[in-house]
């Protein structure tokens, strides 16, 4: 088997895709941040002393998904051309939805994951001083359409 991020000498290397032609792209991710019931009380009624958490986790999601490859080495600077960031306040937290679309050569799974997690950083920054037991969970990505390998959706997971 071979690792398309390793040259002959097993070096990490960035995977050229320069002859690839670009295609539209889209990935979802989602993840959670499990908090206190207290917090889900705050969240709820707009009490939490640092502002509107989601307003603030949704545009540090978006921020997130352009500027992935300044966080992984080896992503590709791409075209983010779409970025949605849902957050739904349920009993124990937070549900987190990323979905990030492109039209380019490489696809976008990387971005969605990585708007997921910052995101849910946002949450737990401006609840920590009300449940510093608060965490995320669960990110993952659970469809991508597009690309050489085609559709994806993650079993039992509705995209």
């Amino acid at each position: 088997m071979s690792f398309t991020h390793l040259d002959a000498a097993g070096h990490a290397r960035m995977v050229d895709v320069t002859d690839k032609q670009p295609t539209v792209r889209s990935a979802t991710a989602r993840g959670f941040v499990r908090c206190s019931p207290d917090v889900v009380a705050a969240l709820r009624d707009g009490s939490v002393p640092k502002g509107d958490v989601l307003a603030v986790a949704r545009i540090a999601g978006i921020q997130a998904a352009k500027r992935t490859p300044e966080l992984l080495p080896l992503a590709h600077v791409i075209g983010v051309h779409g970025a949605v960031v849902d957050l739904d306040i349920v009993d124990d937290g937070i549900e987190v939805e990323a979905t990030v679309r492109t039209a380019d050569r490489t696809g976008v799974e990387m971005e969605a994951l990585t708007a997921v997690s910052v995101a849910g950083l946002a949450v737990v920054d401006m609840v920590k001083a009300l449940d510093k037991g608060t965490s995320i969970e669960g990110v993952r990505i659970v469809a991508k359409t597009g690309g050489k390998s085609g559709d994806w959706v993650r079993p039992g997971e509705q995209p």
